[in-house]
């Protein structure tokens, strides 16, 4: 994905021997794990790599594929909003999708209310869309309230997903946001080209903060 981690492994005077930027290289940071345990004074460091098999967001991100960057979607930081007429900044209005998105731009659909670190629906059947160009897609988001789960489906260029959705919808597009996470909803397979997806909620009070992509 194209949200960034940070590992740092530091001597206690704080000095950085070594980081690792997002997903992949598993094998060696366990090696400096090991290393730097050992030079502590363990005498329990495991020997030889442990196995490790990334499923779902953790498998490292296809860069070479990349053509999309992060984008939040609250005033405060989105830059490629495309609904007509533009945001009105934290109330309520109905927004759409125009008939056409360039790459790297989003839109909404329905009664949404663009605050300034997300955008919150008002009523069900609200949309998001966005054009993208990467192999996964990814949506930080949350219900509005606490305990109340809200139904969603994803398309990809009009249709379901079927081989190319992510691990939190199935083949249909099918999901549900039950708290505030990044859900991964596309992982298209070969070759990766721009795509137009679309969520809509099936119920209202959902947050919607920010796109990321690997």
């Amino acid at each position: 994905m194209a949200e960034f981690d940070t590992f740092a492994l530091c001597r206690p005077a704080r000095k950085v021997r070594y980081h690792q930027f997002g997903e992949g290289e598993y094998a060696r940071s366990e090696e400096v794990i090991q290393q730097l345990l050992s030079e502590a004074g363990s005498s329990t460091v495991p020997q030889g790599q442990v196995s490790v098999a990334p499923q779902g967001a953790e498998v490292a991100a296809d860069w070479a594929n990349v053509r999309s960057p992060e984008s939040y979607v609250g005033y405060e930081h989105t830059e490629t909003f495309a609904s007509p007429g533009g945001a009105v900044l934290a109330r309520n209005r109905v927004y759409a999708i125009p008939a056409q998105l360039r790459l790297n731009e989003w839109a909404l659909a329905g009664d949404w209310a663009v605050q300034s670190e997300a955008v919150v629906l008002s009523k069900a059947e609200g949309r998001v869309a966005y054009r993208f160009h990467a192999r996964d897609l990814n949506l930080v988001m949350g219900p509005a309230a606490r305990g109340t789960p809200v139904k969603f489906r994803v398309l990809i260029d009009g249709q379901p997903p079927a081989s190319a959705h992510g691990v939190d919808v199935n083949e249909q597009g099918y999901g549900t946001v039950a708290e505030p996470r990044m859900y991964q909803l596309i992982r298209q397979p070969s070759p990766i080209v721009d795509r137009e997806f679309e969520i809509e909620f099936l119920g209202s009070d959902v947050q919607v903060f920010d796109f990321t992509f690997g």
